[in-house]
């Protein structure tokens, strides 16, 4: 998560030291960069966070992501469930590459005051991929494929 208290100093630091340790370690299989959802969050509530951050600095976090890890971490991930499918649209354009998964019920974000997340089908995320060009498919937990989807 990032985007309440932090600064972009601090984002980039992440990005490196994370970077290292993957050239260490190899253990990662995606970058999730998560916005922090402000508007019912108790931190924000109570004035210690900002407001989130913006769809730009999350645009930009998916993107510098995807270079910072290029060779390193193959999966961008794009949250539907905080940018919305508009939103995750434009991170598919941006550097990212996977939509994460299909959740029922998300309750997280949306106690935290999100508008996203409570369901999406087969169906949306076809119809949020095939108009960039995309090809919908099912994966594994490793990013190993399920099989074709009709």
């Amino acid at each position: 998560m990032f985007g309440s208290v932090e600064t972009p100093r601090h984002w980039a630091r992440h990005l490196v030291r994370t970077r290292a340790l993957q050239r260490e370690t190899g253990g990662f299989t995606e970058f999730v960069p998560l916005p922090f959802v402000h508007m019912a969050a108790p931190l924000y509530l109570q004035h210690k966070a900002r407001r989130g951050p913006t769809f730009r600095e999350a645009l930009l976090m998916h993107a510098i992501g995807r270079i910072a890890y290029h060779g390193l971490i193959d999966n961008i991930q794009a949250s539907w469930v905080k940018l919305g499918s508009a939103g995750a649209a434009q991170v598919l354009q941006a550097g990212g590459n996977d939509l994460g998964g299909t959740l029922m019920d998300e309750n997280i974000s949306r106690a935290a005051g999100a508008t996203h997340g409570q369901l999406m089908e087969e169906g949306d995320f076809r119809a949020l991929v095939e108009p960039l060009g995309r090809t919908l498919a099912q994966r594994t937990t490793l990013y190993g494929r399920v099989g074709a989807l009709a």
